[in-house]
């Protein structure tokens, strides 16, 4: 992709691919904890300070980007769509170095 072509769309997209895992990461705790007869607190601890667990919560928090990504590809809103994927990537090197930490 070329910088030239980059678009108020990329960019909405971009922090919209970034803020919808930090939304989710909660929920998804949340849902695991209701599931799993967890307390929430203990999840969220074992989030913060276990980094095993830090990066399956993460990677499982990105799965939200679909919502976005088919609900822009059926708008034919491209350049939003490619954003959210940036967006995800976006978070690869940190679960890369918490997993091999």
């Amino acid at each position: 992709m070329n910088l030239r072509n980059w678009s108020k769309g990329h960019t909405i997209g971009l922090i919209i691919g970034m803020l919808t895992p930090a939304i989710f990461i909660p929920i998804i705790i949340g849902l695991y904890a209701m599931i799993g007869n967890f307390y929430f607190q203990q999840l969220w601890y074992s989030f913060m300070n276990d980094s095993a667990n830090t990066g399956k919560f993460i990677s499982l928090a990105i799965i939200g980007n679909l919502i976005w990504f088919y609900l822009f590809l059926n708008r034919e809103k491209y350049p939003y769509a490619m954003g959210v994927i940036l967006g995800s990537i976006v978070y690869l090197p940190y679960i890369l170095y918490v997993n091999f930490k």
